[in-house]
């Protein structure tokens, strides 16, 4: 680390000689100091007096703990402070060393901080005009935020500023009395979440990621999801929470990919979703494509394989965690039949079990669910017929923004399921539309989403760009009348 900072105030140096005039003649003292390295060079004419016999990266350190703010006013001692201070390179270089992959940092700072409501049309690259010296900054001060990500499974909460989810339980579409409204269960969920993370509601912001409901585009179907989202709302306001933030499961989990436009696969616990998007916004207008298989179906049909050959196995857990070291997609099913693919896995406190086209035959159910006795439409039919409906759609912009299509959800990081949709959609479709797509693995396996809020909490703008506070959101109610979100 140490020669990478002098390598950074060696650069640094030379940008500040190149600047400050025309080059020395040979021989004379100017030009003799040019070619020294550049501590000498720094020690000659940027001197900084006494703390010249202090190390360059431990100068480097001090100005990371004193922060831009307290570095630029720093500068006022002399030139060469001034000048390390100010460098763009040195906070990047500071940023490139933080918790987060240095290129979700730049992907969220270039394209998320403007918030959920950016207009795209008015978007530009602006990377270079970037600066890291405020970044660093802000995103020092940002508040740690709780993030509760309610799946369609299993919900995952942690800490922010933590490399990944503390703890997970019932996601809470299932917490509680089913029957109980919604408020209830939800206040039941948050209070939980809470008491186990061990933090009062009032300390904190919180991004909640809402799962995918009601995926028509009828009225009745946008009522229910902006009323789903005002009862999350009013129900953590109603907990005293200072600010909240929610957004959909998956949009976050194109944003953990860098993207912000694409289709999203999310294979969930009951169903798999096929979700266009366009520049952070789900395309319910174009439809959203909803298959009736998903995690709970692989598993129970891999228990029902595993019966026909007398492998006996009563827990659904037990048989999920077989399905998770052994199964995976065939690139070809036929071809796959005639291989020998016996393999062995271990199941704590259950023995070993072995399995042969079981391994195999589980996912096949996504492209022909008659062998699970379903009449559906296949995984890789639903999407081509999403992203036909993409190409006919009038959406300005570039015109493959659909091609690229982001997996999600425990399921999806099943081995060969990328590389199997991608043979099955170019077969499908013609070459103007197949020409050009990518499918892509979970990023963050079955915590994509968690990730993607995570890199918009950690935003140098998250509360003012994301958060909706306690007084605004009230403003809004008494706006637009009273919300009857307690008999929801």
């Amino acid at each position: 680390m140490a020669m990478l900072l002098r390598k950074v105030w060696g650069s640094v140096l030379a940008r500040a000689a190149a600047a400050a005039g025309p080059a020395a003649p040979p021989g004379s003292p100017r030009d003799r100091r040019a070619r020294l390295p550049p501590e000498q060079q720094y020690c000659g004419s940027l001197s900084l007096g006494a703390l010249d016999a202090v190390p360059t990266d431990v100068l480097a350190q001090i100005l990371r703990l004193l922060g831009p703010v307290d570095a630029a006013r720093s500068g006022t001692v002399c030139r060469a402070w001034r000048i390390l201070a100010s460098d763009n390179g040195l906070w990047a270089f500071f940023l490139r060393l933080g918790p987060e992959p240095w290129d979700l940092v730049v992907f969220a700072e270039t394209h998320l901080a403007a918030g959920p409501d950016w207009h795209p049309w008015l978007y530009y690259d602006h990377s270079p005009q970037l600066s890291f010296k405020q970044i660093y900054g802000l995103r020092a001060v940002v508040p740690g935020t709780l993030i509760v990500d309610g799946g369609s499974g299993y919900c995952k909460y942690g800490w922010s500023k933590y490399a990944a989810p503390s703890g997970r339980c019932a996601t809470f579409l299932e917490f509680g009395n089913i029957e109980s409204p919604m408020y209830a269960r939800l206040r039941h969920f948050f209070s939980t979440i809470y008491t186990r993370m061990q933090v009062k509601p009032s300390t904190q912001p919180v991004i909640v990621v809402l799962p995918l409901c009601h995926t028509d585009d009828t009225e009745s179907a946008r009522a229910s999801r902006k009323q789903y989202k005002e009862t999350v709302y009013s129900v953590l306001f109603d907990m005293n929470a200072p600010a909240v933030c929610a957004v959909d499961q998956a949009v976050l989990s194109l944003y953990s990919a860098k993207r912000t436009s694409g289709i999203v696969v999310h294979i969930g616990f009951n169903n798999t979703s096929v979700v266009p998007i366009f520049e952070g916004r789900v395309m319910y207008e174009i439809g959203v494509e909803s298959v009736g298989q998903g995690a709970l179906k692989l598993t129970g049909y891999l228990k029902e394989l595993m019966h026909q050959r007398n492998i006996t196995c009563d827990s659904l857990y037990t048989v999920r965690t077989i399905k998770e070291k052994l199964c995976y997609v065939a690139a070809d099913y036929e071809a796959e039949l005639r291989k020998d693919t016996q393999a062995s896995c271990e199941v704590d406190g259950e023995g070993w079990f072995t399995l042969s086209e079981e391994r195999f035959k589980t996912a096949e159910i996504l492209f022909q669910p008659h062998m699970g006795g379903m009449r559906a439409m296949g995984l890789h039919k639903a999407i081509a017929l999403c992203m036909d409906r993409c190409y006919n759609s009038e959406v300005v912009g570039d015109d493959s923004w659909y091609k690229t299509v982001v997996l999600a959800g425990g399921s999806s990081c099943l081995p060969g399921l990328p590389e199997r949709l991608e043979k099955e959609l170019r077969q499908l479709l013609p070459p103007y539309i197949s020409e050009g797509i990518r499918v892509l693995p979970p990023p963050f396996g079955t915590d994509s989403a968690w990730f993607g809020a995570k890199m918009i909490s950690n935003v140098s703008t998250f509360t003012e760009a994301w958060c909706v506070k306690k007084k605004q959101f009230r403003q809004k109610i008494r706006r637009n009348g009273p919300l009857f979100v307690n008999s929801w």
